[in-house]
This record gives structure tokens, C-alpha cells and sequence, in this order.
């Protein structure tokens, strides 16, 4: 009978912080939520979609689709690994890489530099539950400007 107890002990246990570990995978579509966003300096864009993926060997590609207030849409493309290494960016003029570091199973953050230099550094914190989270940018633009963003992105 204890056998049998530890054994539903032990699964109850696995099953506990399994799922919270699936539902805090960064892989999904990802829309900015502009009344939960703050852009400074602004003004927000329109929108914003992240869309991330899995790819071979344990790594992901992420595309960003934002509509400015003013001004052409922009494409952002990255594939990367949450290892710190620098990774090739296209379509960021703020950015020609982008270093992807992993603090914990919610929390990772991105290093963007310009010719070598950091320019932007972003926090990203993935909700408990896996429907939202929220990026923290802090640097300067390609312009020079001080940013201070922190975007709000549900799962879609």
C-alpha cells in the first residue's frame, strides 16, 4: 500500500511542474496589447505580432511584425538558442545581432547591438498560466533616444 501511495505521490509531483513548464514555452504567435503597453519614447506602434518557433537542434526563430504609428511596416527576423551567443538580425535598425540568454523557466533576456555596441537589452517574462507576457526594453534607438518600453503581448 505505501508502494502504491509514493507512486501517486511521485506522478502528482511530475504532473505539478510539468505543466507549468509547457505552458512558459516562449513558442507561439505573440500580439501586442496596446492598452497594456507603454512606449516611451512613443508613440506606440499600431501593432506588433511575435511569432516564435521551434527549430532542429533545440533553438528558435522569431519574427516580429509591427505596424508603426507613421511610417512603412517593419519585419524583424532572428533564429536563435537561449545560450547568450550573438545571433544575426535582419530588419532591426537598432540591431544587427541579438544575444538570447535564459535566466530561468518564465525569464530570459535579449542583448541587441549595433556594430558591437548594446543598444537595447530586453527582459521578457512569460506568465505563469502561458497566455501573456511582457517585455521590458531599456537603451537607445538607432536615432540616439533613450527607450523605456514595456510591452504587454497576448498569446494568441
Amino acid at each position: 500500500m505505501r508502494a502504491r501511495t509514493l507512486a501517486v505521490v511521485v506522478v502528482a509531483v511530475v504532473v505539478a511542474f510539468a505543466s507549468p513548464a509547457y505552458a512558459q514555452n516562449p513558442v507561439g504567435v505573440w500580439k501586442m496589447n496596446p492598452a497594456k503597453s507603454k512606449y516611451s519614447p512613443g508613440p506606440a506602434p499600431k501593432s506588433s505580432t511575435v511569432t516564435t518557433t521551434a527549430v532542429a537542434g533545440g533553438g528558435f526563430r522569431s519574427v516580429n511584425e509591427t505596424v508603426p504609428a507613421t511610417g512603412a511596416a517593419t519585419k524583424t527576423d532572428v533564429t536563435f538558442k537561449l545560450d547568450g551567443k550573438d545571433n544575426k538580425i535582419t530588419g532591426n535598425v537598432n540591431a544587427d545581432t541579438q544575444a538570447y540568454t535564459r535566466v530561468d523557466d518564465r525569464h530570459y533576456t535579449i542583448t541587441a547591438k549595433k556594430a558591437g555596441k548594446v543598444t537595447l537589452t530586453t527582459k521578457i517574462e512569460l506568465a505563469a498560466d502561458g497566455k501573456s507576457r511582457t517585455s521590458t526594453q531599456t537603451g537607445t534607438d538607432a536615432q540616439g533616444k533613450a527607450v523605456n518600453n514595456f510591452i504587454f503581448y497576448d498569446k494568441q
